[in-house]
């Protein structure tokens, strides 16, 4: 796990796979306090990645940085950026991506809903392709909702799952999923400076095909 930035209010870092974004044992905000030196330190979630989902993350270090970051969130003032290899290639370079999804809680899958109802969210994200290879698409993704698997099950549905989906394809693929969180920008809850962190994907499969 590797930190980017810490200060008194918030504490940036990088989520490996398999680790939860919650604060349990083995959790993201334990690994934190590891790093820090501190295993008392107030670490708070304020945002989630799946936990197969590798990627840059904020967390609060105090309760009113965490009520500033949520507060963010909800106002859609919390920026959020994400990179994926996807199999196949989408016919435009750039899109909006619009579907109707509902959870089902029994088998922990989102699902593509054919009309509204209850339960039934609008989804929305826009998208880039970056690169292509022989088999996939290197693209990046604009969330306008947070849905939960929202990027997972929009391009699933349209028969292009993200490289080493193993819950919404049937493919097998060699790797761990390639969803990764890219960039965030927030407003500094201490501060009021605006601030953006970013880190690349690591250079191995499928990363290094597109």
């Amino acid at each position: 796990m590797e930190l980017l930035y810490a200060d008194s209010a918030v504490v940036v870092c990088i989520k490996p796979a398999r680790v939860l974004s919650t604060d349990e044992p083995g959790g993201l905000p334990e690994l934190v306090r590891q790093a820090l030196g501190n295993p008392k330190a107030d670490i708070r979630t304020v945002h989630r990645l799946d936990r197969v989902v590798s990627g840059v993350m904020v967390l609060a270090r105090n309760a009113e940085s965490a009520s500033e970051l949520s507060r963010q969130i909800r106002e859609d003032r919390f920026q959020k950026e994400y990179l994926a290899v996807i199999h196949g290639d989408l016919e435009a370079d750039r899109g909006t991506l619009t579907d109707l999804l509902y959870r089902d809680k029994a088998r922990r899958m989102t699902m593509v809903a054919k009309e509204p109802g209850k339960g039934v969210q609008e989804a929305i994200l826009d998208y880039a392709v970056l690169g292509r290879s022989a088999d996939f698409s290197l693209v990046r993704i604009h969330l306008r909702t947070g849905r939960t698997h929202q990027i997972r099950v929009q391009f699933a549905s349209r028969g292009m799952p993200l490289v080493g989906e193993r819950k919404y394809s049937t493919l097998e693929d060699p790797c761990e999923i390639a969803l990764w969180s890219h960039k965030i920008g927030f407003t500094h809850p201490a501060t009021g400076k605006f601030m953006t962190f970013s880190q690349k994907p690591p250079e191995v499969y499928p990363w290094d095909t597109v």
